[in-house]
């Protein structure tokens, strides 16, 4: 990626108690009140120099909109062809749950095939730009192979902490992209405990969910693509599987700036957050009315990017399914792989047990009157099922 469109990156800001920070040194969480940061943008600039129209022509890749991105230089915009993934017309899946406007937005297209390659193409990408050289990673497999990619493109050296029951394929290609593994006996919170230890002793960068700014402002370019993918009228619902959620915040940021631009209008999709029904700590709280989520107690689930206890970021998700008039669902494993293969039936996409989950989700919230047969609705498949492939038996 080499064209040089300007960022309009202007500073970061904390989500939780406002703090104001330069955006042009290395920071990972708040150093007040240790909660994410944001990155903010020189709004007036961007609303007179980045129209819609400017993105005609572009390459489709999430590099898209870098005027709203937080690299600077093109010289740091690593590359692999991550964005702009297809927004599917699921008519055929559509006349078996019984909904009109149905659509798919398939993930699993992305490089290392998930969505997680937007957010730590990102963030290796900011990093590279700061000069750092390490990168570290608590992951339940998608995200460390993402980093993986893009620390190797960078020449940055990459450290990843899995739990030692995560599929092998996600092992393997991390080994395979130059990274060292660390596996772990334990949940994503255990990986995240003996990352940080790492991170202290080594200095190594902490790339984890929502503990630095920037994989948010990959994710957010979900957004951006709906919105102009649905010629800039965005959905009634979108349904989204949720471990970190750094997507759902970032998609709830990205709606709020396309406003401020003039791209969109002040309506907003209903964000529905789905979880399994062995760790839904955000469906608890969100039931509950709590602002901040209890971690979950003996996480199980099939569906690894799900099995997260406890989420950095919980109190922005369940801000954004409050402000949304959203709601939060868990459903069983079992329903989460009936309807992966309904995708796959119906649609032709092999669709990861988390795309299983949404459309599980759907039916539930369509059951319930709480989706009507008519309204627009878009699922996230987040990956391809192929790093799955020992759940079809």
């Amino acid at each position: 990626m080499s064209k040089a469109f300007v960022s309009f990156l202007s500073h970061l800001e904390c989500s939780r108690c406002g703090k104001l920070l330069d955006a042009d040194r290395i920071w990972n969480l708040c150093p007040q009140c240790q909660k994410p940061l944001l990155a903010r943008y020189d709004m007036e600039q961007a609303q007179k120099a980045f129209p819609r129209e400017a993105l005609t022509g572009r390459p489709m890749t999430l590099w898209r909109y870098t005027e709203m991105l937080p690299v600077r230089s093109p010289l740091h915009r690593l590359c692999l062809g991550e964005g702009y993934t297809p927004l599917v017309r699921a008519s055929r899946l559509g006349e078996v749950v019984g909904l009109e406007n149905l659509y798919l937005k398939d993930e699993g297209l992305n490089p290392t095939d998930s969505f997680k390659a937007r957010g730590l193409g990102m963030a290796v990408s900011r990093a590279y730009e700061l000069g750092v050289k390490d990168v570290s990673i608590p992951s339940a497999g998608n995200a460390a192979g993402a980093m993986s990619a893009y620390a190797a493109l960078a020449g940055m050296r990459s450290f990843v902490f899995m739990p030692q029951d995560v599929p092998r394929p996600f092992i393997s290609e991390c080994r395979a992209l130059g990274a060292e593994v660390t596996l772990v006996d334990g949940l994503i919170t255990d990986c995240g405990k003996a990352a940080a230890e790492e991170v202290k002793k080594h200095g190594y960068f902490d790339i984890s969910t929502l503990k630095e700014p920037y994989r948010l402002e990959g994710k957010k370019t979900m957004g951006y693509e709906v919105a102009e993918q649905m010629a800039w009228t965005l959905p009634d619902v979108i349904i989204y599987p949720t471990g970190g959620g750094t997507g759902l915040v970032g998609m709830w940021k990205a709606f709020d700036e396309m406003e401020q631009l003039g791209w969109i209008d002040h309506r907003r999709p209903r964000m529905v957050t789905v979880q399994s029904e062995g760790c839904a700590p955000m469906v608890k709280a969100f039931a509950a009315g709590e602002e901040f989520a209890e971690p979950w107690r003996d996480a199980v689930t099939i569906a690894d990017g799900l099995r997260v206890p406890a989420a950095v970021g919980d109190f922005l998700i369940l801000r954004a399914l409050r402000e949304s008039h959203g709601t939060a669902v868990a459903v069983p494993d079992d329903e989460m792989m009936e309807a992966a293969n309904l995708i796959g039936r119906t649609q032709g996409i092999f669709a990861c047990p988390e795309g299983g989950a949404v459309l599980a989700a759907c039916r539930h919230l369509l059951a319930d009157g709480w989706i009507q047969p008519r309204e627009k609705v878009v699922l996230f498949n987040t990956g391809s099922a192929h790093k799955y492939s020992h759940l079809w038996k």
